[in-house]
């Protein structure tokens, strides 16, 4: 896909990884669409990319505010690109606590609702509007999304974080298949461990243990590790239905 000049859509574009992404896109020529909370920095992150870039509050489960910014970026030309970010942490809980209680349901079913709801609903309203576009050069357009490593390695603790992930990967390749004849290609990224806001609020021995952790390079991911790949599944024509790890071979251990 050729970017300079297209119209794309981050969510999570305020910070982190999406906020990278739209830096690593405004680059190549594109417009961007920052789609994150509004009571995130979302404004301040839209002007530091420039004029081609413009923050919508949104919540990605809400049909209504999800449409809203992708008729903003229609704005700017057909919808070509769009890079799924957004997306929380999980809850730490374990399945029977140490009193021998069940785990909390209600906090598992926010984290799948926010980390797979969310997903489909971006995935499903994204590509409605670009079903509509002329191809161009094969395509009609290409969806990344975020899974995480959890999806394979899942620990101690992430019973509803690595439920919620493993179901993006699994939601992938039948994506591809499903949009295929639409001519929208979609791949998913599986961070590991990334020096993200989440991870900032962690005490920094913990943080050095988790980069020491990673066999090569030896540190965390930078969020531009991740949109330097995310860049490259939209540009690429022949990457589809592909999860592609981002761990620097690490592989998470139970706890």
């Amino acid at each position: 896909m050729q970017l300079e000049g297209t119209s794309t859509l981050i969510t999570g574009g305020a910070s982190g990884l999406g906020f990278a992404t739209a830096s690593r896109l405004v680059g190549k020529g594109a417009s961007v669409v920052l789609l994150d909370l509004p009571d995130s920095p979302g404004t301040e992150a839209a002007e530091k990319l420039g004029e081609r870039a413009t923050f919508v509050g949104a919540d990605i489960l809400d049909e209504n505010q999800v449409s809203a910014a992708l008729d903003v970026a229609e704005q700017n030309g057909s919808l070509r690109g769009v890079v799924h970010c957004a997306g929380r942490g999980g809850d730490r809980l374990r399945i029977v606590d140490k009193e021998g209680n069940p785990g909390d349901f209600d906090s598992f079913q926010n984290v799948v609702r926010i980390n797979l709801f969310g997903t489909y609903n971006i995935l499903r309203l994204a590509a409605a509007r670009m079903a509509a576009n002329e191809v161009v050069d094969g395509d009609r357009g290409a969806i990344v999304l975020t899974a995480s490593v959890a999806a394979f390695d899942g620990q101690i603790g992430q019973a509803s974080y690595t439920s919620s992930k493993a179901a993006v990967h699994g939601l992938t390749l039948v994506a591809a298949r499903d949009l295929a004849s639409r001519g929208i290609r979609v791949n998913t990224i599986a961070p590991g461990t990334f020096d993200t806001p989440m991870l900032a609020k962690l005490r920094s021995d913990i943080r050095e243990g988790l980069a020491a952790a990673v066999p090569h390079p030896s540190r965390l991911g930078n969020p531009e590790d991740y949109a330097h790949l995310a860049v490259s599944l939209l540009e690429n024509k022949y990457i589809n239905g592909e999860t592609v790890r981002l761990d620097g071979a690490i592989r998470m251990p139970p706890r």
